[in-house]
């Protein structure tokens, strides 16, 4: 029963490319064709029991409003409570459990998603989300296995980290504990993985979750869970809810025994947490852990000595991949006077190329934005710039009639400062900005001083004096920093994610840092022949 347990060896999970041809993708397209022939009841997961409320909100893709796919229950503040009280029921049992059953719990799910369900959360992801096959791949697949096997990989490293050095007579060692109370998960629609990862990785350290997604995320999380439970996941240890954020909020933040909000999302709505957290503090048995991956307004920043090929590829799969939903896409881009006529010529072009509509059909490259919400402020601001009188090289165009379509849109600026190179847009629009050649130290600190933001970046070039000095110069201005590549597609294991500033606390999601959050430690002393006279020896008389 005992021993010093060695877990597998994590490794990225591999990528597949769904060429045409290929068994993968005609395994995904009937995926899609099974999941899309379905119209889900979608419960909430409390207490290993599922809970329908009989107050249903219904799901369509966002690229095909006509099709309903689901619709889920939701929740109030009673449901809450019940998640809470659901957890706490199940914290001793699972804290007390053997770490390494915890892990084979982790790591059989990482298997069931990258074998048995590897087509199906792909599929939700799809459907739900408007990601095409190789978006949805290295996310809800790739990365969400990767999350997993890592992270158990880590854990074991966490609790092998031991005291170096004992006493004679003495034995020293830590044990990492599990926080006192629940934390309290919240996760956003663009990542799968992330809406794994979120409460997984606080649970396999021994806590108790309770984790509310958002809204359009609903549809993958019920696959999500529905495959942990698979996987062994006791009862308990992570309550799926929906409902309204403030509703729920006012349950979550109020409760003695909040030990920890896990975030993702906007800065907005975690520097509102936070601040609650703040006000509430004395109602709290200890201090909750704080760990948020909030905005970005990223960078890319190219040097005169760059590669126009080099810089044109990087803008285009880092500000229109997921239509630009990613926190790490590409917003704003400072390209220099004598590279400009060839980047914008070769931008274009391909642009040209960029098909636009749903996931289903593998040949579009750009698909729906998530919602109206979104779409109707990010056409807001692609309107404002025409009002302006800011140049617009490419799309600009949006439509809502079947989905919300979004031209990947490409803004030129003549103010450093406009609105669209400071203001997180979270959509395909890309803004850049042209610089005379000599300015490039200038550049530097106008990247570093124009937003709040500081998630990631993106620095081109060839030469490596300019790449030393740019890599110095905006040290603080990207939690992950790129050079020679787009400012997306940090992979587990290899490039943990997180940044400062308005971007969040930078505890690197998909490194160790991450978990040591979710553990308190707790020092033991043990002496084997203690002492039995209070008397030092200085005390002896001469």
């Amino acid at each position: 029963m005992n021993g010093f347990f060695q877990i597998p060896k994590a490794k990225n999970e591999p990528v597949y490319d769904y060429a045409p041809g290929t068994v993968e993708r005609q395994k995904l397209q009937n995926a899609l064709k099974k999941w899309r022939s379905e119209v889900h009841n979608i419960p909430m997961y409390i207490g290993g029991k599922e809970i329908r409320t009989g107050i249903v909100q219904p799901i369509f893709p966002p690229h095909d409003l006509s099709h309903k796919i689901g619709e889920f229950h939701i929740g109030n503040d009673e449901h809450a409570r019940m998640a809470i009280d659901a957890a706490l029921a199940a914290k001793e049992s699972w804290e007390s459990m053997p770490w390494e059953q915890r892990a084979a719990i982790f790591l059989k799910a990482a298997d069931l998603f990258a074998t048995k369900y590897r087509y199906d959360i792909s599929a939700v992801t799809m459907l739900a989300q408007s990601k095409n096959a190789y978006q949805s791949e290295i996310d809800a697949v790739c990365e969400l296995v990767d999350f997993l096997r890592f992270n158990v990989q880590y854990m074991a490293e966490i609790y092998s980290e031991q005291p170096g050095e004992n006493s004679p007579g003495i034995w020293n060692r830590l044990e990492y504990r599990p926080l006192e109370g629940f934390v309290f998960a919240v996760t956003p629609f663009n990542f799968t993985a992330i809406a794994g990862n979120l409460p997984t990785a606080a649970a396999m350290m021994g806590n108790v979750v309770v984790w509310k997604p958002a809204d359009t995320q609903v549809y993958s999380a019920n696959l999500l869970m529905r495959v942990f439970k698979e996987a062994g996941l006791p009862d308990g240890v992570i309550n799926l809810i929906y409902g309204d954020g403030p509703t729920i909020g006012e349950v979550v933040f109020n409760h003695k025994e909040l030990s920890g909000l896990h975030f993702t999302g906007s800065t907005g709505v975690f520097r509102h947490m936070w601040k609650t957290i703040g006000m509430n503090i004395e109602k709290y048995r200890s201090y909750p852990r704080i760990v948020g991956e909030t905005g970005g307004k990223d960078f890319v920043l190219v040097h005169p000595s760059a590669q126009s090929d080099v810089v044109s590829t990087a803008l285009l799969r880092g500000a229109f991949e997921f239509q630009g939903q990613k926190c790490s896409a590409a917003s704003r881009a400072y390209i220099p006077q004598s590279l400009w006529p060839t980047v914008k010529e070769q931008m274009l072009a391909e642009l040209k190329t960029m098909k636009i509509g749903p996931t289903e059909d593998f040949s579009n490259f750009i698909n729906a934005v998530i919602d109206e919400r979104a779409f109707d402020k990010i056409a807001n601001y692609i309107e404002n710039a025409k009002k302006d009188g800011v140049e617009i090289i490419s799309g600009g165009g949006y439509d809502k009639s079947k989905g919300y379509f979004i031209e990947p849109t490409v803004i030129v600026a003549n103010d450093p400062k406009y609105t669209t190179m400071c203001e997180e847009i979270f959509g395909p629009v890309l803004t850049i900005y042209v610089y005379e050649d000599n300015h490039w130290t200038d550049m530097l600190k106008l990247v570093d001083s124009t937003s709040e933001y500081a998630l990631t970046g993106a620095i081109i070039a060839q030469d490596r004096y300019a790449i030393s000095e740019a890599t110095w110069a905006l040290r603080n201005s990207a939690g992950n920093f790129y050079i020679n590549d787009k400012p997306t597609g940090a992979v587990v294991g290899q490039q943990p994610f997180g940044g400062a500033r308005g971007s969040g606390t930078n505890d690197k999601a998909g490194a160790k840092v991450n978990l040591l959050r979710w553990v308190s430690q707790r020092t033991i002393k043990e002496t084997f022949n203690p002492p039995t006279d209070y008397r030092y020896p200085f005390l002896g008389n001469d």
